[in-house]
């Protein structure tokens, strides 16, 4: 470790002002402090001083976020695997066969065959999206003269993470950078941007390649395979194919990080003990999602059958889990005041339901119901302000 401390201490001069690569400092400095403390002190009057800054704030939620994309992992090894068998296969049609072949056997009964077959997607996806994302990170930063946020550690697993398991790598990539730059940059970077980054460049691959992100044929890792969501198939009337714990466990098809809600739950657990997840957004989406649900099971519909899916199925289907844990409470783009959360919580699982049970043709809906959850969170805060004012002010009149 003395002999790394050297070497970035040697080749420093290069990348300071002045030095030949000074416009690659940012790059160098993220590497530097992601490494070793910063040397740097706060000076001036008195501080409050405190162990978890910016930086270990999102490197706890990247390292969490690693707990439901390995759960993730190995269920889309599962169901390749397993459809493999079905269809009779004994290699994988692409770049990652002649790898795969020497490393595993496909059998869906094996941890190991499982989990390395989801690795081979998963590792791949997120390589390109940090790369291509950093990329944009780094020019960015080097034009402003800062340093590179550590938010995008978070940014590039999250966006990973919704996606499709054999999502093209060269989508991926587009779509990251869309949301880098459209969702984040172009607004001064992270705390000045209203959306979230990862869900910006989300539903902007959803909107411009619909047929790479949705549908029945993108959810299992094996080519010429369909399989619907649970979530699709009860949209359609059709019986859901797993049971409340197979799904809740992580046994169905879907998103990379959205399958385990029992990988999420303890991957919230850490993030709230921690006080880094606000346990208010959290509640307050799954309050907001049981009122809706229980609303529109009252009202129920004999053309609709998403009217009668009940609060439990609600819960440990598609991205609801995932999105309230990690999604709902980024502390930029969430609201900001005790109040406010709880309502823009609320909100979000009231859109969620709603889109979900009144747009048959859209069965998934916390992707649309956070992005509206991020425009109306600058709202909630400024009324949960203006009325503690009016509050103070009444009290001091009298």
């Amino acid at each position: 470790m003395k002999a790394l401390r050297k070497l970035m201490d040697d080749i420093a001069p290069t990348f300071e002002k002045g030095g030949k690569l000074q416009a690659l400092y940012p790059v160098y400095e993220a590497i530097d402090t992601a490494l070793y403390t910063p040397p740097t002190v706060t000076g001036g009057p008195s501080h409050v001083r405190d162990g978890l800054n910016l930086k270990r704030i999102m490197i706890t939620v990247w390292m969490c976020a690693f707990i439901p994309g390995f759960a993730g992992a190995y269920f889309v090894g599962l169901n390749a695997n397993e459809a493999m068998q079905s269809m009779g296969l004994t290699t994988v049609d692409n770049w990652r066969g002649p790898i795969l072949d020497l490393l595993i056997g496909y059998n869906p009964g094996s941890v190991w065959d499982c989990l390395v077959h989801g690795l081979a997607y998963f590792i791949p996806l997120y390589i390109v999206v940090f790369l291509a994302g950093i990329v944009f990170e780094a020019w960015f930063a080097s034009k402003r003269g800062h340093e590179i946020n550590e938010g995008f550690f978070v940014t590039s697993i999250l966006f990973t993470l919704t996606c499709p398991p054999a999502i093209p790598l060269w989508m991926a990539a587009l779509g990251v950078i869309f949301g880098v730059v459209i969702g984040k940059e172009v607004f001064g970077g992270t705390g000045k941007n209203f959306l979230n980054p990862a869900l910006t460049g989300r539903a902007f691959l959803y909107f411009a390649y619909p047929a790479q992100m949705s549908g029945d044929s993108v959810w299992v890792a094996v080519d010429g395979f369909t399989r619907a969501t649970p979530l699709g198939s009860a949209a359609l009337g059709n019986d859901y194919g797993v049971t409340q714990m197979q799904a809740f466990i992580g046994a169905i098809p879907g998103s990379l990080g959205e399958t385990s809600t029992l990988a999420i739950l303890v991957a919230a657990v850490i993030l709230i003990v921690m006080r880094i997840a606000s346990w208010r957004v959290v509640a307050g989406c799954v309050v907001g999602l049981a009122a809706t649900v229980l609303l529109l099971n009252a009202i129920g519909s004999d053309t609709n059958p998403m009217f009668g899916m009940s609060i439990a199925w609600h819960l440990v289907l598609g991205g609801f889990a995932f999105g309230a844990v990690f999604m709902a409470t980024d502390p930029v783009s969430a609201a900001m005041t005790d109040r406010g959360r709880w309502i823009y919580g609320i909100f979000i699982g009231f859109m969620c339901a709603l889109i979900r049970v009144v747009n048959p043709a859209f069965p998934e809906g916390m992707m649309l119901a956070i992005l509206f959850g991020n425009l109306v969170a600058p709202i909630v805060d400024h009324f949960v302000v203006q009325s503690k004012v009016k509050r103070r002010l009444a009290r001091v009149q009298l």
